[in-house]
């Protein structure tokens, strides 16, 4: 029993910036890897960032620099900062994380996703 609750989205004029975040809650014993994934109208789903407990970090290609993600270990959140925001960055934004419950047991979390609009 394991639950993800995205907040931040919304809508943003081009060259703007959002912050999202995502709180993971539940029996958690360990979560290594938290990060965000979005999907745009007909679409897949594509992974954008992720953090790791020791803080290492991975970007898609698209993000340019241009985005952050950063994570909270004792509190169990992820966020993500995303600046100079395109139009293509319109999406549904999912948080994720494989994690480990008190008894032992792997569990796949996933947010109920956040819509973000970027305008021309």
């Amino acid at each position: 029993q394991v639950h993800m609750v995205e907040s931040g989205g919304g809508l943003v004029q081009a060259g703007g910036s959002l912050r999202l975040s995502c709180a993971a809650s539940g029996s958690i014993s360990s979560i290594a890897v938290m990060g965000w994934y979005r999907q745009a109208p007909g679409k897949q789903r594509e992974l954008v960032a992720t953090v790791s407990v020791d803080g290492n970090t991975n970007y898609a290609g698209f993000v340019k620099g241009r985005f952050t993600i950063s994570r909270d270990n004792a509190k169990y959140t992820v966020d993500l900062q995303m600046n100079s925001l395109k139009p293509e960055d319109t999406a549904v934004y999912y948080c994720n994380a494989p994690v480990y419950t008190r008894s032992g047991r792997l569990f796949v979390a996933w947010g109920q996703g956040t819509q973000v609009t970027v305008s021309p």
